[in-house]
């Protein structure tokens, strides 16, 4: 049976991580077709600098998010000064961090599947008179469905599991912004806790694994209903 303590931290996280992919699945839809789709000056630059955070230590990514955003960052005390929003040592900081670790790997599942749409289809369609905006809407985003089932929820289960942006961003603050993973961090450091981590551990991997079984899942009944569709 889990304790307050833990039940707080496992809200906590898919709450952090359920806001972090539902705002970054524009954006990652959007960054995915600039890449898949167009030929501009910069694209390798932009492409290097999504995936960068697949690269970095978490810690440097938390502390880039700090001198950035913190509360006297070169854009986070305008944003306090002006409009009273701060992300430090807040869950709003949580979830930009674990939002920005995650990125990379919805833009690229995203991408992979618009580079497998077949564009004959969407020519097809212009020279029936339907614009841009319609074909993307009725033919590349249904197409597209798998893809984006896979980026999201592999990037919500990446989520779950960040550790060195979030505490680095916005420190490990119970109610606030102490996750899963930086709930066991505590526990460890703590003598005779270590019943408590091992269960937050069981349960972390419990949910990662049922989010990556529910993504095969969706991606093949995207795909068995667009091919039954077909």
């Amino acid at each position: 049976m889990l304790s307050d303590y833990e039940w707080q931290a496992l809200l906590l996280s898919l709450k952090v991580s359920g806001v972090a992919v539902m705002v970054s699945l524009p954006f990652g839809i959007g960054f995915a077709w600039l890449l898949a789709r167009r030929q501009f000056f910069g694209k390798a630059f932009l492409d290097g600098l999504i995936h960068l955070p697949l690269v970095l230590p978490p810690v440097v990514i938390g502390y880039l998010l700090l001198i950035v955003l913190g509360r006297q960052g070169v854009v986070g005390q305008w944003l306090y000064n002006w409009f009273g929003i701060t992300f430090s040592f807040s869950w709003r900081g949580a979830a930009l961090a674990v939002a920005v670790v995650a990125f990379p790997l919805m833009v690229r599942s995203i991408r992979l599947a618009l580079e497998s749409v077949d564009t004959k289809l969407e020519q097809a369609a212009r020279t029936l008179g339907a614009g841009p905006l319609k074909v993307f809407l009725t033919i590349t985003l249904p197409l597209t469905l798998p893809g984006i089932f896979t980026g999201t929820i592999l990037a919500f289960a990446r989520a779950l599991g960040e550790f060195g942006a979030t505490i680095t961003f916005v420190s490990n603050i119970p109610g606030e912004t102490q996750t899963i993973p930086l709930a066991m961090y505590s526990f460890i450091e703590t003598p005779g806790a270590e019943s408590e981590a091992a269960r937050l551990c069981v349960i972390a991997i419990g949910i990662a694994l049922i989010s990556l079984l529910v993504s095969e899942w969706l991606s093949r009944l995207a795909r068995n209903r667009l091919e039954a569709a077909c």
